[in-house]
């Protein structure tokens, strides 16, 4: 058995084959989308956040929405850029966006990069503290978000305050209990991997990591899997981890699906760089018809080593047709791989 949920990057343009041509449709057209997810039987709906760009932003509005027209679907996020958030009002957000839901957020936070300007986060009003570089920032701002999300008080009261208040040190509110233990790591490297799992977080792993090996793209990955495993193991950790992998998978079932993905069929992995002088190896995507699909994804051994599995999916397209693409996976392939 396999979790599967969808991940969408919530693009938008004024252009005329696109069924979200603004914000607002992409927006709406997220909300109906995990909707139909759930009723279909899809475990996750998950969001990429961008800054500066036509794509989704700012993520508590969007999962407080869906939090309160579902039920049962995991609500998540992946990623989260850390640089660009104040880890106080992010308790604040993802507190209440928690409780709107349930308790079934499941929040992917990162680093983040690439981005679409330079240096982004300095117009949101951070600075690198000295010394530290933007990877650092991210990762202390993260640790200081999982601190404050324990619900401890830190805060000194003041004696004249508006309202009544508690006895003792004063917390963020609203706490939400449990969702310190919901919050994934998005890695692209082993160090990185490792480091999510010595602090107690999932781990996210998606269609592009750092070429550390030079082997083919499932192979480092599930190295990467193993290793987050084997540290999750020696940090003594009280709960089990959770592992998730994200890919772009098409069954092609009608003439439509052939149009859209047909060239996609002979794909392989691609290198390239997503930073300065690091190189970086890209998934490939998996488009074929259902019995060939499940004899490649069955050779996939990250996909093996993964609890949840995101499918990439084409927001562009509107919702009928992204519903299509997840029913083909979940009727014609999940059974086929055991995932269903």
């Amino acid at each position: 058995m396999k979790k599967i949920g969808f991940l969408s990057f919530g693009h938008w343009s004024d252009h005329p084959a696109y069924k979200t041509r603004t914000a607002s449709d992409t927006l709406l057209q997220s909300i109906d989308l995990a909707v139909a997810a759930e009723e279909i039987g899809l475990d996750g709906a998950y969001f990429r956040v961008h800054h500066f760009a036509a794509q989704l932003g700012s993520p508590f509005p969007l999962l407080s929405a869906i939090g309160a027209k579902t039920s049962k679907i995991e609500i998540g996020t992946g990623v989260i850029d850390m640089r660009y958030e104040n880890p106080m009002y992010m308790v604040e957000d993802s507190g209440a966006a928690d409780l709107i839901s349930g308790g079934r957020l499941q929040l992917g936070i990162s680093r983040g990069s690439p981005e679409q300007v330079i240096d982004g986060w300095r117009y949101f009003g951070y600075e690198l503290a000295e010394g530290e570089s933007d990877a650092d920032m991210g990762r202390r701002k993260a640790l200081e978000y999982l601190e404050l999300l324990k619900g401890v008080g830190f805060a000194e009261p003041n004696p004249y305050p508006m309202f009544p208040n508690p006895p003792g040190l004063l917390r963020l509110e609203p706490h939400s209990e449990g969702l310190r233990e919901r919050i994934w790591w998005g890695a692209a490297s082993n160090a990185t991997a490792v480091w999510a799992a010595e602090n107690g977080m999932h781990l996210q792993s998606s269609t592009l990591k750092y070429d550390e090996s030079g082997k083919p793209f499932h192979v480092q990955q599930a190295e990467q899997i193993r290793l987050y495993k084997e540290a999750w193991k020696n940090a003594g950790h009280q709960r089990e981890p959770r592992v998730s992998v994200s890919r772009s998978i098409f069954a092609l079932v009608t003439d439509q699906d052939h149009y859209y993905f047909g060239q996609e069929a002979n794909r392989v992995d691609k290198i390239g760089f997503i930073e300065n002088n690091r190189r970086a190896v890209f998934g490939r995507s998996y488009a074929a018809e259902p019995d060939k699909l499940i004899e490649e994804l069955a050779r996939d051994e990250a996909i093996q080593e993964a609890d949840t599995l995101l499918l990439t999916i084409p927001n562009t397209l509107g919702v009928e047709y992204n519903v299509h693409v997840l029913s083909s996976i979940l009727e014609h392939v999940a059974p086929g791989l055991g995932w269903r």
